[in-house]
């Protein structure tokens, strides 16, 4: 039998138009308390970027909205129900996470870790098709790892393995992806090859959550933007309406200047010399 708490959730969600949001939770590690009263939502079919100074709540939150993390009050949503009644494999279906570090099984090769990505599509049923291996050679194409592939995961660059891990994300196939400092150990090529590909990949109709710490790459490639301090949201909405001199000293303390980029027309920020 459904209880009060119950329809009052689902009376939410039936309203929202998100596919996936937050309603007042609290976020904590034991007793310390990172957020509390948090509310957000991801537009649908956004590339949301979420930015703030460190410790300011922004991975945490990350966690929360892929079940890595429950909420000790208020509710999660994704697709209209509450993240916590979903089994895992079930959220990992509709939702990919890169985390900010992960660790492969020693003696995996680079094919076989993308490959892991089709594990939410199997069961015993549904063993592994031309489907999934089409996915795999996909994923490895679009991130430019196809020549790793019988490569050993421990040999590999910093840069190169989070290239294999966001590989065995897109081999998900989901229809939100979270990337936690995606562009972490790349260098600026690679970097901007990558925020090109999610910005292809939102004009297909994916929603991407990423956080970033470049505040140039965010104001650029986002068309949402959630600004973070001290657990909270300072600010979010369109990096053309949000950025401003003002919002950039209050999160994180930095006087500048902004100018337009003069390629994406978007606001560059220019720090300011003591």
């Amino acid at each position: 039998m459904a209880t009060q708490s119950d329809a009052e959730n689902q009376s939410s969600a039936v309203q929202h138009d998100s596919r996936l949001w937050t309603e007042d939770i609290t976020l904590q590690y034991d007793d310390r308390i990172i957020s509390q009263n948090l509310s957000v939502t991801i537009p649908h079919k956004s590339f949301t970027v979420i930015v703030g100074p460190n410790a300011c709540g922004k991975s945490t939150l990350l966690r929360a909205l892929s079940k890595l993390l429950k909420p000790t009050a208020g509710n999660v949503f994704l697709d209209g129900k509450d993240i916590a009644a979903y089994k895992s494999k079930e959220v990992a279906r509709k939702l990919g996470l890169l985390p900010q570090s992960s660790t492969a099984p020693d003696g995996i090769t680079a094919a076989n870790l993308v490959a892991h990505g089709r594990y939410p599509h199997q069961n015993l049923v549904r063993q592994w098709t031309d489907a999934d291996e089409a996915a795999v050679l996909s994923a490895m194409d679009v991130t430019n790892t196809t020549n790793l592939s019988n490569r050993f995961v421990d040999e590999l660059s910093g840069g190169q393995r989070q290239r294999i891990w966001l590989a065995m994300v897109l081999a998900q196939e989901t229809p939100v992806m979270l990337l936690d400092e995606p562009t972490t150990f790349l260098d600026i090529a690679h970097q901007i090859e990558l925020l090109e590909l999610f910005k292809d990949l939102n004009q297909q109709g994916n929603t991407l959550v990423a956080v970033l710490h470049d505040l140039n790459h965010a104001a650029r490639y986002a068309n949402h933007m959630i600004a973070m301090k001290d657990g909270q949201i300072a600010a979010q909405g369109d990096p053309r309406e949000i950025v401003t001199e003002q919002l950039v000293e209050e999160v994180f303390g930095l006087r500048c200047t902004i100018m337009e980029d003069p390629v994406a027309k978007t606001p560059y920020i220019i720090p300011l010399g003591r």
